[in-house]
């Protein structure tokens, strides 16, 4: 019987995305969003995948959620990819309290919510795989993003703490990071020409990543070729993430014989 996936914040974005790829690769998909249009349109357009609207902050809904899946499919998800999230941009010191809270409650405690009502079920059947979506502004903050940067980073920390609690119970944890890429919240931003090729030209790899180079990571980390890495933050970023000296080049210093 083919894997299920349930991908959350799949309404559009890096989530439909993700979802898509799963199902290429033959997985029964769930698709998981707090809009309930958008994630029930996304969910029509892969045969035979489940379209749930709930919010993950809610633990009621989400346990709500895993048990139709389990009615659905006959068990609880093999592939968890927690891809939910918000960011309100804005000066840190001008964030509301309430919009601070509320990022970090979406970004980090909804994936904590969701991690832990598919994982007790995962651990209780001695598999499954749970990947986590971060973002550059784990490494490198942006100075408008708000609490975005602190969520993302505490993911990190909360993806390496799962998988020391669920490797040894058969569960494999791991983050992805992606970098500049032109979808989802990002796409807006590479709207601008001017912004396109300017941060496009930082990237060592060249030019803005898409949504399908996270896609194909996530899917790596989620198949049997990544059965021994765990624990790991992949930055999906063509190398912009440690790319600080070729901002700054310098001439070559007089090597002398």
């Amino acid at each position: 019987m083919s894997r299920i996936a349930l991908i959350t914040g799949a309404g559009g974005g890096l989530g439909a995305a993700i979802a898509g790829r799963m199902a290429e690769d033959g997985c029964r998909v769930v698709l998981l969003d707090s809009d309930a249009a958008t994630v029930e349109a996304q969910a029509r357009r892969i045969p035979g995948a489940l379209g749930i609207a709930a919010d993950v902050t809610d633990e009621h809904r989400i346990d709500e959620a895993v048990a139709e899946i389990v009615a659905t499919f006959g068990d609880a998800p093999d592939i968890l990819v927690n891809n939910a999230g918000i960011v309100r941009f804005g000066d840190i010191l001008e964030q509301s309290v309430e919009d601070f809270r509320r990022v970090v409650d979406v970004n980090l405690v909804g994936t904590y919510i969701v991690s832990r009502a598919v994982g007790r079920r995962m651990v209780a059947r001695g598999s499954g795989v749970i990947i986590n979506i971060t973002s550059l502004n784990a490494l490198a903050p942006s100075p408008d993003a708000g609490a975005y940067p602190a969520s993302k980073a505490a993911l990190v920390t909360l993806t390496q703490h799962l998988a020391l609690s669920l490797g040894p119970r058969g569960v494999r944890v791991n983050a992805v990071g992606p970098g500049f890429i032109d979808a989802g919240m990002s796409a807006p931003i590479y709207a601008d020409p001017a912004v396109r090729e300017t941060r496009g030209s930082t990237v060592p790899a060249g030019g803005i990543g898409t949504a399908g180079d996270v896609a194909d990571a996530v899917l790596f980390l989620a198949s049997d070729k990544a059965r021994y890495i765990m624990g790991q933050h992949l930055m999906v970023d063509g190398g912009v993430s440690f790319s600080l000296k070729l901002q700054m080049p310098r001439k070559a210093p007089t090597v002398r014989a």
